[in-house]
């Protein structure tokens, strides 16, 4: 069985941190260039070409993709038989917020974390924001999203009653897209969550986010055909990229599903941005 030092650990999270930063999503830019090949507006097309243009200066001079290098938030899988060479941390947890603060200093990103009501900068970036799940095995997964405050208050939860059925999902994400506007950074990619309960609802629209290859449709046909229903729905709003008008306001939508109370129905929107910085590492 290997051992995992936490100071590979620390190294890892710091260069995760600097890729998705720096590097746009292959996939991502897949599908900008396929939005761009369709998209009518000609302010639309002009703001796609700009995104593409951005992410290949970006990675050339090691520059953040968007100003708002957001919230370091990790999902970590940890193995229930993984064993860890601690190597001077005193957990997983500070080797992970060490690799982020890091992270953010050498790569001159901006550190947005504040005291709620003072608003008092942290200075680091620090605390990171970690959701924890223990999986079979002895393998370690982190996967790092940059969460940016534009997209993140266009988040919504609602519970709603059983009866809703499809048609009040689609009819509520849509309404949370269109009440958005241009203020998360279009075109978007929109995680979704039925079912679980109150909290394990945002969770998961957030997780949603994480599908690779981005744009990928749920395994479930049922979920899939909601996606894609979603997204043609999403893409008819006319707001367009950076909200100028265009069919390309979001480009995927992850529609996740968790049984939940007979009673209760949650549905939960998260949206991310145009940048959608993620990076994943395996151990």
């Amino acid at each position: 069985m290997s051992v995992i030092k936490l100071s590979d650990v620390k190294e890892r999270v710091k260069a995760s941190v600097l890729e998705a930063n720096f590097v746009i999503d292959p996939d991502l830019e897949g599908l900008v260039k396929s939005r761009l090949a369709g998209e009518p507006s000609p302010s639309g097309r002009e703001v796609l070409k700009q995104i593409l243009e951005n992410a290949r200066i970006a990675t050339e001079e090691k520059l953040a993709l968007c100003q708002d290098t957001g919230l370091a938030v990790f999902f970590v899988e940890m193995g229930e038989t993984l064993k860890l060479d601690y190597d001077g941390f005193a957990s997983l947890c500070a080797a992970i917020t060490r690799g982020a603060v890091e992270g953010y200093e050498e790569g001159y990103l901006r550190k947005s974390v504040c005291d709620p009501l003072s608003r008092k900068n942290t200075g680091d970036n620090a605390p990171v924001f970690l959701h924890w799940d223990v999986v079979e095995g002895d393998g370690l997964k982190i996967t790092f999203l940059a969460k940016g405050g534009g997209s993140e208050n266009m988040s919504a939860l609602k519970m709603m009653l059983p009866s809703a059925g499809s048609k009040g999902i689609e009819d509520f994400v849509v309404d949370v897209v269109s009440q958005a506007g241009p203020n998360p950074c279009p075109p978007t990619v929109v995680g979704v969550a039925v079912g679980g309960n109150f909290d394990t609802a945002a969770f998961l629209a957030k997780k949603a986010l994480l599908r690779k290859p981005v744009g990928s449709p749920s395994p479930d046909p049922v979920y899939a055909g909601l996606e894609k229903r979603i997204l043609d729905r999403i893409n008819k709003l006319g707001i367009g990229p950076m909200g100028l008008g265009g069919r390309t306001t979001a480009l995927a939508v992850h529609v996740d599903a968790h049984p939940c109370h007979i009673a209760s129905f949650p549905v939960a929107v998260n949206i991310n941005c145009h940048s959608h910085r993620i990076a994943e590492i395996r151990f």
